[in-house]
């Protein structure tokens, strides 16, 4: 048979289409029953599935890898503090539209239902080993964790009630920046949350903050580079503007690991990288070391 002819496609008869289609479900069904919805994740570093009772026993880490699975505010509060100690705050705050920015209204909405959280960020008072701590915690899963009024107002609120409690203040972040829907307001939040840590400094209280991936924009450019000490997760991404953009603007090219958190400790930004699995021990120890008169 000729080279050509052997390469050339066939029409399947209504018999053959028919097998093809039988195979084709019967393989899918056994796909559907070895691995359910749900069940696994795929690390986005390595590629490999993960299997999710895995990842949270293993601190939302690939047992791979060691990449660092990105951690929903709920699920890092559960993993930070004494159990049972959590009480929210200002979890029914409702977010408005003061742009009128187009679809900004359905888009809040359709993050709500996927990601089951009001916002960016969880903010309320808890304890780590035996001592009260106010905490805020953001999540990249709503709108990149960007900063709109509602994010700055709830920090700010939680950094206000730890001054008049004398409690220490613990921000996680993790955010995209400024939220573009909500423009100068959004970029209003820089300087009010900045303010209230500065009452919060000038009364003597400790503030720690938690770099997680990414840290970026406005939050870097205020509140996540105020804290009287400065962790970092492994890895992370924190700067105000992206590498790309950076290159982009000077026409150069940036050393290896730029903005990752290995570079800021190296250049003094960041002052201790702490392993996921260590960081509730590693806050107790510095939490502990600051005692408050109530």
């Amino acid at each position: 048979m000729p080279l050509k002819e052997m390469f050339k496609k066939r029409t399947l008869t209504p018999q053959e289409k028919k097998q093809a289609e039988r195979i084709r479900k019967a393989k899918d069904t056994l796909l559907e029953y070895q691995v359910p919805e749900g069940l696994f994740q795929k690390c986005s570093s390595c590629g490999k599935p993960v299997y999710n009772e895995d990842i949270i026993e293993n601190y939302y880490i690939c047992p791979y890898c060691g990449s660092y699975f990105r951690v929903r505010p709920r699920n890092r509060i559960a993993m930070v503090l004494d159990k049972g100690t959590f009480q929210e705050w200002d979890e029914r705050m409702e977010t408005s539209d003061p742009l009128n920015f187009p679809g900004y209204k359905k888009k809040l909405e359709r993050q709500k239902s996927v990601t089951n959280m009001d916002e960016a960020v969880i903010t309320g008072k808890g304890e780590i080993g035996g001592k009260e701590v106010v905490i805020a915690v953001m999540g990249a899963d709503f709108m990149m964790g960007s900063m709109g009024e509602v994010v700055g107002e709830k920090i700010t609120r939680a950094v206000e009630r730890a001054t008049e409690m004398r409690l220490p203040v613990i921000i996680f972040t993790c955010s995209g920046g400024a939220r573009m829907q909500e423009g100068i307001i959004s970029l209003m939040q820089m300087a009010k949350t900045s303010a209230a840590l500065r009452k919060h400094d000038e009364a003597g209280l400790l503030y720690i903050t938690v770099l997680t991936d990414p840290t970026t924009g406005g939050v870097t450019a205020s509140f996540a580079m105020l804290g009287d000490v400065i962790l970092a997760e492994p890895g992370a991404l924190v700067g105000f503007a992206g590498p790309r953009v950076i290159e982009q603007a000077i026409r150069q090219k940036l050393p290896e690991r730029f903005q990752r958190s290995e570079f800021l400790l190296e250049h003094g930004f960041v002052d201790k990288i702490v392993e996921r699995k260590n960081l509730r021990k590693v806050l107790n120890t510095i939490i502990r070391s600051c005692e408050y008169e109530q």
